[in-house]
């Protein structure tokens, strides 16, 4: 079953609230990330499995991305087990990221 998550219906899964900025902002992150349409609809899942690595899908702020982000007061266990998580979710939807330096936060670029 394939579902199309509308930039509302995505705003609402990632706890933000609709306003004409953050659905610009999302509609912006949609149009600039390759392949969207084709991995959109497990965001939600794999944003409650980050959930309990302490860890969590945002929009960036600085650019037009969603990004994955570890909490920064995470255990070495945590983030063992986010950077695995992460990486598995990357390769299952061919994705490609880009790391943040010197943190543990990855930029969803698109598929590759």
């Amino acid at each position: 079953m394939h579902l199309d998550l509308t930039p509302e219906a995505l705003l609402a899964q990632l706890g933000y609230t609709k306003s004409e900025q953050t659905l610009k902002q999302m509609n912006d992150i949609i149009e600039n990330t390759q392949g969207f349409d084709k991995f959109s609809q497990h965001l939600p899942s794999f944003n409650d499995a980050l959930a309990v690595e302490k860890a969590f899908i945002a929009m960036s702020n600085s650019e037009n991305y969603l990004k994955i982000k570890c909490e920064e007061d995470s255990s070495a266990d945590n983030l063992s087990a986010f950077t695995d998580l992460v990486k598995h979710w990357a390769n299952k939807y061919k994705l490609e990221l880009k790391q943040v330096a010197d943190k543990n936060t990855y930029y969803i670029i698109g598929q590759n």
